[in-house]
């Protein structure tokens, strides 16, 4: 079986590279990469998948890319995923993830080419939920709260509109807060594990700076995240939604105080009015029983090992980079 991923260099798309080739070895592996993508996430693994350039915002790239892979299915995790960098470019994020996933099912419309495929929405097209409405189902309706989210409201319904125009086979996640090893650190729990390991190895001094605490997080880690967008495209129908989240609720106060805890020497904070989004989603509690229904999945990873896993993964770059110097 042939499978294409798009954003493969990304946190997400290199932990299902590993997934995959770990667990499925007899998958033939292609990703979909700019000409300038950063291959840090893929330099113990890139030897092993065939890699090709493409933009989403060029659709004769995407067809040539379609045309010789002949994928049988395509994770498309390629976006512009920072909420806080919507607000700053929102056409370009619109362009992105609208226009992108728009090219990227015309390639196939086009092409003939009968791939099922995975479209990543996110929690964030539910915007600012009603206390009543918690856990958020699937029918929830849509309130977003930045251009990100607008993008992935657009994203999410021009995949079920080509399924139910053209017969492209999509089947859309709208994934919750999922983090790991990896995260960019334009992201809560990423940049406070930046920042921590930066004041342990004396490259900046406390109080770290952090936005809005009070939100409140269900959290998974990634590597679950990766195995349920497997098990997807396995067992769910194209047409279908999906909310998958892992089990750890709480603000990110709580996600903070953790961290802190592993820290290897005392951490302060202070909250900086610049990290404060201009509106913001502050309650995300999924209801994910139709997902475990149709997939019997179950998230897996302790979120404190998620910490620790992302803390380490800062740890080893300081580590680098003080050996090298």
């Amino acid at each position: 079986m042939k499978v294409l991923i798009t954003g493969i260099s990304g946190m997400v798309g290199s932990h299902l590279a590993e997934y995959i080739l770990a667990d499925h070895p007899d998958v033939d592996l292609h990703g979909l990469i700019r000409w300038r993508t950063p291959l840090d996430h893929l330099v113990a693994i890139k030897d092993r998948m065939t890699l090709h350039y493409g933009d989403l915002r060029d659709l004769n790239s995407l067809i040539v890319v379609i045309k010789k892979v002949q994928p049988d299915w395509i994770f498309h995790l390629a976006a512009q995923s920072f909420v806080t960098t919507s607000f700053d470019a929102p056409i370009d994020t619109l362009s992105t993830n609208v226009i992108g996933t728009t090219n990227l099912l015309d390639a196939l419309r086009i092409t003939g080419v009968d791939a099922k495929v995975h479209v990543c929405s996110s929690s964030e097209v539910y915007g600012q939920v009603l206390a009543d409405e918690v856990p958020i189902t699937e029918a929830n309706p849509f309130r977003p709260a930045s251009p990100y989210a607008v993008s992935k409201v657009g994203e999410d319904m021009i995949a079920f509109q080509y399924f139910l125009s053209y017969g492209i086979r999509t089947v859309r996640t709208r994934m919750f807060t999922h983090t790991g090893p990896r995260r960019g650190d334009v992201f809560a729990e990423s940049a406070y594990a930046k920042q921590i390991v930066e004041v342990e190895y004396g490259l900046r001094k406390n109080p770290i700076r952090v936005g809005n605490l009070d939100s409140i997080r269900t959290f998974a880690d990634v590597r679950d995240a990766v195995r349920a967008y497997w098990v997807l495209m396995e067992k769910c129908p194209a047409g279908e939604v999906y909310n998958i989240g892992g089990n750890r609720t709480m603000t990110l106060r709580d996600m903070l105080e953790i961290l802190k805890g592993m820290a290897a020497c005392r951490i302060e904070h202070v909250v900086d009015p610049a990290l404060l989004r201009p509106s913001d989603v502050t309650l995300q509690i999924p209801d994910t029983s139709k997902f475990k229904a149709a997939t019997g999945w179950e998230p897996r990873i302790p979120f404190e090992e998620t910490l620790k896993g992302i803390l380490d993964f800062y740890r080893r770059r300081y580590h680098k980079r003080s050996k090298a110097a």
